[in-house]
């Protein structure tokens, strides 16, 4: 048998792992690398037109799949480009090995043609960032960065210089079992007795879920019937916990709706379940709070807390539940969901009537026919911006649903590489491109990707020729808008001529039609949605605190935004409330 290189050995371990495909740009100092791959059935090599797409393609694999997933960048500017996709899939949670090849090991240090420091570069987005500069260190040193991005949830960085990776694997390597899934973390006794204290001192419990609640709906929900909460969520927390939740108050925060705002303020209790809610304006100060979560360094960094419990949110309510007594007052929830229910009736008002005549067209109308066609299962992407309103009003989440986007790290251009990552993982699954042409057309060069592989994924496009949320921003501040309109083409046009099916709707009549035939079509497909650039929105509640750095307005021409099926939803939630 014929003795391994380092590149060999470096993919054979990556198979090991469970990583299935490598997603990058081929280059030379790349190329052992790639080459291994060539030769290897176990894994693909999924080459993008840019290497951003290729961490942020690994980043939603990872999030959708819950395992490690892997993208590479050539020496210097090519892996440099990787940093923002890593980024993001680092404040995540998303577990990632980023490969980083690196110029001949022999010109480090000596201002060689392309050099970088990528061992430096991307030490703040990751947990684990080192250098292989010999061969001795492999296997070991590939080993513990993978388990620092599987163990830790995040991104780990190995840098490989080319010269190093064609050299021959050391003999007699010590290989051992590879971390392939995290534990569960039970949270100690002594924590668990003053939650318990605490919670039934409370005549008000509320409870607010992140995406740290994911394999947890049952448990947040039985919890909730027990001491008779209402149940609101951050954006992230959307997916695992607005569907089948008779408790449902809506979400706080820069994009909120419904009595979330109230239900956290109004209480005596607020148990924070998996959420690192970053907007502490959202947040009381006068009431106490109780946080959960699996990460302890998210303990307190964003309120005041009377008692931090490390664990896990399906562990910690699975010890809690039966211990603490059942409430039997019912009036805060009731008055709760009575409160959701009638805001979400106020905003909704201003788009159900006459939508469907609107010219140019309402972009809420849009995420709401768009909710109403898309399968059961489907996997949206959602850009930065204007698109993550529309998402978090609009798409229903059901528990089969995923809905993914930069939602941390907040970057522009996220939704058409994610939706390559999500798609590649299943063929046969809808995956649903939620895109701003400011954001598609920033990586729009990797539409060309969904071609070459033919990824069948389906691009929404909310064209509004203009960075809307930038305006937003700008008018917060006073200022009038400059340098936020885009001359824009046809991009129908140009999916066509990609080799793509693209269609243009101009008028709401023709939307649903045409939705509904680029969902048939079997390959990619892009619907460009001439809408309105001027349907903006605020949240429930905003302050002049609220509104500094964030693109939110108290203007009276801002419109709130619809809330789509989630009214219906509230109102029959309203049959749980007793009648006198």
């Amino acid at each position: 048998m014929a003795k391994q290189n380092v590149a060999e050995q470096f993919v054979d371990i990556l198979v090991r792992a469970g990583v299935q495909r490598l997603y990058g740009v081929v280059g030379d100092s790349l190329n052992p690398v790639v080459d291994a791959i060539r030769r290897n059935s176990a894994i693909d090599w999924i080459q993008v037109r840019h290497e951003e797409v290729a961490a942020f393609a690994a980043g939603a694999e990872a999030q959708l799949t819950g395992k490690l997933a892997a993208c590479a960048g050539s020496c210097g500017p090519g892996n440099l480009h990787l940093i923002n996709g890593l980024y993001d899939a680092h404040r995540s949670m998303a577990p990632v090995l980023a490969l980083a090849s690196h110029i001949p090991s022999s010109e480090i240090g000596l201002g060689y043609f392309q050099e970088t420091h990528p061992d430096q570069l991307f030490r703040e987005c990751s947990h684990y960032c080192e250098l292989i500069s010999n061969p001795q260190q492999m296997p070991r040193l590939l080993q513990s960065a993978i388990q620092h991005a599987i163990g830790q949830g995040g991104v780990s960085v190995v840098a490989l210089p080319g010269d190093i990776a064609s050299r021959s694997a050391p003999e007699k390597s010590i290989e051992h079992a590879l971390v392939t899934s995290r534990p569960t973390v039970r949270p100690g006794d002594a924590e668990i007795d003053k939650l318990v204290r605490m919670i039934d001192e409370a005549d008000r419990v509320t409870l607010f879920c992140g995406s740290g609640t994911a394999g947890a709906h049952a448990e947040v929900m039985e919890f909730a019937e027990r001491v008779k909460s209402p149940v609101g969520h951050a954006l992230r927390g959307k997916e695992w916990i607005q569907y089948d939740n008779k408790f449902d108050v809506g979400m706080s925060g820069l994009l909120g709706y419904g009595a979330a705002y109230e239900a956290t303020h109004e209480c005596d209790l607020l148990i924070l379940l998996g959420t690192d809610f970053p907007y502490n304006a959202f947040l009381p100060d006068d009431v106490k709070i109780a946080q959960v979560d699996v990460r302890p360094e998210h303990l307190g960094r964003r309120s005041k807390l009377d008692l931090a419990v490390w664990g896990d949110v399906r562990e910690t309510l699975r010890c809690l539940t039966p211990r603490v007594r059942a409430k039997t007052n019912r009036r805060f929830l009731d008055r709760m969901l009575k409160k959701h229910a009638d805001a979400l009736e106020g905003v909704i008002k201003a788009y159900t009537r006459k939508v469907e005549k609107h010219v140019p067209i309402h972009p809420e109308y849009v995420a709401s026919v768009l909710d109403e066609l898309a399968d059961e299962d489907a996997v949206f992407t959602v850009d930065t911006g204007m698109c993550n309103v529309w998402a978090a009003r609009y798409i229903s989440p059901n528990g089969r649903r995923r809905i993914i986007g930069s939602f941390s790290h907040g970057s522009m251009a996220n939704a058409l590489p994610q939706a390559i990552g999500a798609q590649f993982t299943d063929r046969n699954r809808q995956v649903v491109s939620m895109s701003g042409d400011g954001g598609f057309t920033m990586l729009m060069g990797d539409f060309l990707t969904l071609v070459q592989y033919e990824l069948p994924v389906k691009i929404v496009l909310f064209n509004n020729s203009s960075l809307s949320m930038v305006e937003l921003e700008m008018l917060v501040a006073g200022l009038p808008s400059y340098g936020t309109s885009n001359k824009n083409p046809d991009f129908a046009a140009i999916a066509r001529a990609a080799g793509a099916y693209g269609v243009r709707v101009e008028k709401p009549k023709q939307l649903a039609g045409a939705l509904k035939d680029a969902f048939r079509h079997k390959g990619p497909a892009l619907v460009d949605v001439v809408t309105d650039p001027n349907a903006l929105s605020i949240p429930p509640r905003i302050s002049a605190e609220m509104v500094t750095g964030f693109a939110l307005s108290a203007s009276k021409i801002v419109l709130d935004g619809g809330v789509g099926r989630m009214v219906q939803l509230a109102r029959s939630n309203l049959r749980n409330v007793p009648r006198p």
